[in-house]
């Protein structure tokens, strides 16, 4: 496919790609990780993680971040949030996160109905916190009167598809063990920031002090199942019952443990991560020079954004599906996974620039 879309006339609009750009959760199970379902389906094994699976992924994670951790397996990634945070929280207390966090806005106020916590929602232009935003809400510490802040959650990768450095990380961290509260991360997408930054695990989660992290499998090449780790293990002395409390209990727990030894052993889900990182930006090349589209800014993980034309979401939207992300400035969001191909890319961008180039109807 051409990758030089700026004078494109008018023509045939081509097939669809054959994946999708709607979301990495579009996309379908990594073979390897199909393979170790099917392995982990011979026979019978105890129930609720008394089985080989489960210990072979709490090894693997030990090794991933160097030290011991206390893991909980959940079935997805809203209730793996609830399960870290609830473990974290009592009643009067806070989670200061950005307003665009998948905790205040994709999670149908599950925090609240749940956990019976305030979210302290701030702006943010790139979906990142910034130390002085948590100074300033530490103002009514120790005032009865007032909400307590005891959590700052940050979402790596963001939702608008940056991500922290792992120094930005550390002196988040920092603040907030200065002034007693906790780091957690949602790592939906933690294996494509880690795969962006170029440095281990370890280094971006142990080494700068994060005490929680949701670490993803679903958008990464799993089927479902995401992990709850506690880095800081002690945080996690009532982990089993709130677990359990909050319908995230998998009985059958060497289906999800299956699949991240799966992911871990061997960098599977770097590899992934960064094949989806690579296809993002290639996407970002390939669509720049059509008239029509605006990029928001680069990549830096798996998703591209855009300003599109108004008029032009319907039919591309028909044609292969994606979502927009912000109406008022028909933003748009496109996300690549582990099996986007570089063939994919080229029909999508040869699709985009062919309906761009017929022109709003008349």
């Amino acid at each position: 496919m051409p990758d030089d879309f700026s004078e494109t006339a008018p023509g045939a609009v081509p097939s669809p790609p054959e994946r999708l750009f709607a979301s990495d959760n579009a996309s379908g199970v990594h073979p390897q990780v199909m393979e170790a379902l099917q392995s982990a389906n011979a026979g019978h094994a105890l129930a609720y993680g008394q089985d080989p699976w489960t210990r072979q992924a709490q090894e693997l994670f030990e090794d991933l971040f160097e030290q011991r951790v206390e893991i909980a397996f959940t079935f997805g990634g809203t209730g793996a949030n609830l399960v870290g945070l609830q473990c974290l929280l009592r009643p009067w207390q806070a989670v200061i996160c950005t307003e665009s966090a998948h905790i205040a806005v994709d999670e149908c106020g599950a925090a609240e109905r749940f956990l019976g916590c305030k979210l302290i929602d701030l702006p943010s232009e790139d979906g990142k916190l910034m130390p002085e935003q948590i100074h300033g809400q530490l103002h009514g510490l120790g005032d009865e009167h007032h909400v307590q802040p005891r959590v700052v959650s940050i979402t790596q990768s963001t939702e608008l598809g940056t991500f922290y450095s792992a120094e930005e990380i550390g002196e988040l961290a920092d603040t907030c063990h200065g002034a007693g509260l906790l780091l957690h991360v949602d790592g939906a997408r933690i294996a494509n920031a880690v795969a962006a930054a170029g440095c281990s695990a370890a280094a971006m989660l142990v080494e700068t002090g994060v005490d929680v992290v949701t670490f993803g499998g679903t958008k990464n090449g799993m089927m479902f199942g995401e992990a709850v780790v506690f880095l800081q293990p002690e945080l996690a002395e009532h982990g089993r019952f709130v677990r359990k409390q909050a319908a995230q209990l998998p009985s059958k727990m060497r289906y999800i443990a299956a699949q991240f030894s799966a992911l871990l052993d061997g960098n599977l889900w770097l590899r992934n991560a960064g094949h989806a990182n690579a296809m993002a930006e290639l996407l970002a090349q390939q669509v720049a020079d059509i008239p029509g589209v605006e990029l928001h800014r680069s990549p830096q993980v798996n998703a591209v954004f855009a300003t599109l034309p108004a008029w032009s979401l319907e039919p591309l939207i028909a044609w292969s599906p994606f979502y927009v992300w912000d109406q008022e400035q028909d933003l748009v969001r496109w996300v690549c996974s582990f099996d986007t191909t570089p063939e994919d890319v080229g029909v999508f961008s040869s699709g985009i620039a062919q309906i761009l180039a017929g022109g709003e109807p008349t």
